[in-house]
């Protein structure tokens, strides 16, 4: 994985790789932790909420929604419970960011989540993780017992008069429990259906009918620096709208495949390809770069998108750039046509098969469809059955235009984003690399 390097701006890694760190407490104390948590007891709710508000930080799931807004909109006067859910099931393709902070510094989550927990009115917060991560869930565990005997939690914490306590919960590894309302019914102890929204934001109608607020990893760890330097200094970090350090995953056929955690904006995807990751293996040419996890539409090497920029006489006007001068953020990335998800960039060298990795696209998101909708249910198992076709020899001349047409009859029409995380690759592969869909099934007729 990678080190700690100079060319980073770290916060929320600046503990993980450091030489002789380990993820106990009491080496947390001695680098300032807890310190944050001590500052946000000393203000109210409402004070922390703003606060939030103000650093603009947004969510680092994958949606990217403001997490001040978020949590604004638990009511002072709610009579229900109130919940706090971690979203530690990190199982999008291609994504590690959240493990390492898990396995080398747990504390900071913890801490992290405390504050949020006094700023949303919590006395109750759940920490869902991945099922395949067993030896996070012990050091996660080990570390909230540790909290709990440093009086960082329980009741009255700190003599601030906020109780609360922290429950790890192991999902059983199914891909839809990343989704917050799918998560929320296997936390009940369900079969991981999500949710109609509305009625059932979480924030009004969420674990057990309550108040909830869910937040990622990455988010929750955001927090401890957003109060320990203020919201307007973290908002000074990146770009408006698109403040802080983001944490990204590089992997594919790269040198230096690893995480990072780079300012927001700060860089561009070719930048982090190419000076943090090292560049393409081999020295080979890059033929494609997803840029936010598996179910973000793919950009094509060679491909111009068109980007708002701000001129030296303060106007803003459209520019065509090529995919890999793309600034790295929420915003750029969504305006250039794919998203940057979960912060996960995977690069696909010009040796790469396009159609073997959208087949195997398929069959992933065939076999994670939780069945709730028929669209997601029949459609992914029918692109798999396509691309495994197409592989064995046997496309046709019309199955490039039947996959597109099945993807198309996906996106929009289920309960849940898992319909546009099974049609966008899909949709974005056939378009960006029709030519080669087309040579695999003329070649089989040849």
């Amino acid at each position: 994985m990678a080190g700690l390097r100079a060319t980073e701006r770290r916060l929320i890694l600046a503990n993980v790789d450091r030489p002789g760190y380990t993820p106990d407490i009491e080496c947390y104390l001695r680098h300032g932790g807890y310190e944050a948590l001590r500052k946000a007891l000393r203000m109210q709710p409402r004070e922390l909420v703003d606060e939030v508000k103000a650093s603009q930080l947004r969510g680092r799931g994958g949606a990217g929604f403001c997490c001040g807004v978020k949590w604004g909109f638990i009511r002072p006067d709610e009579k229900k419970p109130v919940y706090l859910i971690c979203n530690a099931d990190e199982s999008e393709p291609g994504t590690f960011k959240d493990r390492p902070v898990i396995h080398r510094d747990p504390h900071q989550l913890i801490e992290g989540m405390i504050i949020a927990a006094h700023a949303t009115r919590s006395h109750l917060a759940y920490i869902y993780i991945r099922g395949e991560f067993p030896q996070g869930a012990k050091i996660l565990e080990r570390a909230i017992e540790e909290a709990r005997q440093k009086g960082f939690l329980g009741e009255n914490i700190l003599g601030s008069g906020h109780s609360m306590e922290i429950f790890v919960h192991r999902g059983a590894g199914a891909y839809i429990c990343g989704e917050e309302t799918g998560l929320i019914e296997s936390l009940e102890g369900k079969r991981a259906y999500p949710r109609i929204k509305p009625p059932y934001f979480p924030a009004v109608l969420g674990l057990y009918q309550c108040p909830t607020i869910v937040n990622n990893v990455e988010t929750l760890c955001q927090v401890v620096h957003v109060v320990r330097m203020g919201g307007a200094e973290f908002a000074g970090i990146g770009r408006p709208n698109n403040t802080g350090t983001r944490i990204v995953s590089v992997s594919g056929h790269v040198n230096r495949p690893g995480y990072y955690e780079v300012e927001n904006g700060a860089w561009t995807l070719g930048q982090i390809i190419c000076d943090l990751a090292g560049g393409v293996r081999g020295g080979r040419g890059i033929k494609a770069i997803i840029p936010g996890g598996s179910s973000a539409k793919v950009f094509r090497m060679g491909e111009k998108v068109r980007l708002k920029q701000k001129q030296s006489d303060g106007t803003v006007a459209a520019k065509e750039v090529d995919i890999l001068d793309i600034p790295f953020d929420f915003d750029s990335i969504a305006e250039a046509g794919s998203m940057s998800g979960s912060g996960a960039i995977i690069v696909m060298d010009d040796t790469t098969d396009i159609v073997a990795v959208l087949n195997n696209l398929n069959h992933f998101y065939a076999h994670e469809s939780c069945g709730q909708c028929t669209p997601c249910r029949e459609g992914s198992l029918w692109m798999q059955k396509i691309t495994d076709r197409i592989l064995s020899g046997e496309g046709r001349p019309s199955d490039p235009a039947l996959l597109a047409n099945v993807a198309d009859n996906i996106a929009g029409r289920t309960v849940c984003a898992m319909g546009e995380a099974t049609a966008w690759p899909v949709q974005s592969f056939v378009s960006k690399f029709r030519d080669e869909f087309d040579a695999a099934c003329n070649k089989a007729q040849s």
